[in-house]
């Protein structure tokens, strides 16, 4: 049932009413807590973020699973790269100490190599994220969706029992 609910979202956020500006953000703002490790400040501020502006929650959820699971491809090189900003990168020593000596700065965590390297690739990503996510979704809606809806698949589909069923719970 689970999955299905989460099916029927992803679906809804596709083809609903909902401002693509706005799944976009949801997309970009779950990449940054998926890639990064969970239990961290940053993702709390984002979270607190998302409460504040306009965000889609649900592409946020559902970027977030996505990206979470994506982030064990992306952690070599995100460790690698905290792994240079950190230790190998002389000159950059001064600010790392002067960070950490500041009175809430240690609280995120920025020695970490992982968490620094996911949480810059992460920043990097996420506007191209949210253009991408924004233009692909309104390339679906303007293009593949009128297609979809007219394939024989999706009518046999939604004239099945087991959609009239689920709508009718959905609906409850």
């Amino acid at each position: 049932m689970f999955f299905l609910k989460l099916l029927n979202r992803l679906v809804k956020i596709l083809n609903g009413e909902i401002a693509p500006r706005q799944v976009a953000a949801g997309v970009a703002f779950g990449m940054i807590v998926g890639l990064t490790p969970t239990f961290s400040l940053h993702n709390l501020l984002v979270i607190l973020l998302i409460c504040i502006i306009r965000v889609n929650v649900s592409a946020f959820i559902f970027s977030s699973i996505i990206f979470g699971l994506l982030s064990f491809l992306v952690d070599p090189a995100a460790h690698l790269l905290g792994y240079l900003l950190l230790v190998k990168m002389e000159f950059l020593k001064p600010l790392w100490t002067m960070l950490y000596n500041m009175p809430l700065v240690p609280l995120t965590n920025f020695n970490n190599t992982l968490l620094l390297g996911s949480l810059i690739i992460a920043l990097a990503l996420f506007y191209p994220n949210l253009r991408f996510s924004e233009k692909g979704l309104v390339a679906y809606r303007a293009t593949l969706k009128p297609k979809l809806e007219k394939t024989r698949v999706f009518k046999v589909l939604k004239a099945s029992w087991i959609f009239k069923w689920y709508t009718k719970i959905q609906n409850i």
